[in-house]
């Protein structure tokens, strides 16, 4: 199997579970879209089309998966005090009390994969992944 798919399927795997774990205690239970949603997220808000650029997909979609998460009460819209024409999505209450929740199944998840593949592979598997790997654009033909 390539490395790119070997790579979206342990995404998927992590994914999934972490899912699944929040959604046992109680969270919303969101689409993996979604769910890609909270990492591109400021403190202090951020604007939907920086949102977009960071997610990599249009302004459209990056409204779809806003409307989701409002309607699971996650995310709201509120005026940008820098610019009155422009919106923030924020957390709400609820999204911010997620947080610690998720924290907490990330570090069981990471537990876990270390009993499944051991300390050392977790080990160099982060390393890998912590490394500078240079932008994509330079890539050589």
């Amino acid at each position: 199997m390539n490395l790119a798919r070997l790579l979206l399927e342990r995404f998927r795997w992590f994914d999934d579970a972490l899912r699944d774990r929040l959604a046992e205690r109680g969270l919303a239970q969101l689409t993996t879209a979604e769910s890609m949603v909270f990492p591109y997220l400021d403190a202090g808000g951020t604007r939907p089309a920086e949102l977009a650029r960071r997610l990599g997909i249009t302004r459209q979609s990056a409204q779809t998966l806003v409307k989701g998460l409002q309607h699971h009460g996650l995310v709201e819209l509120v005026n940008d005090p820098e610019d009155g024409r422009s919106k923030l999505i924020v957390l709400t209450a609820a999204g911010k009390r997620s947080i610690p929740i998720a924290l907490e199944a990330f570090a069981e998840l990471e537990a876990e994969l270390s009993r499944r593949i051991g300390s050392d592979a977790l080990s160099a598997l982060r390393r890998g992944l912590e490394m500078d790997w240079g932008s994509a654009q330079r890539l050589p033909k």
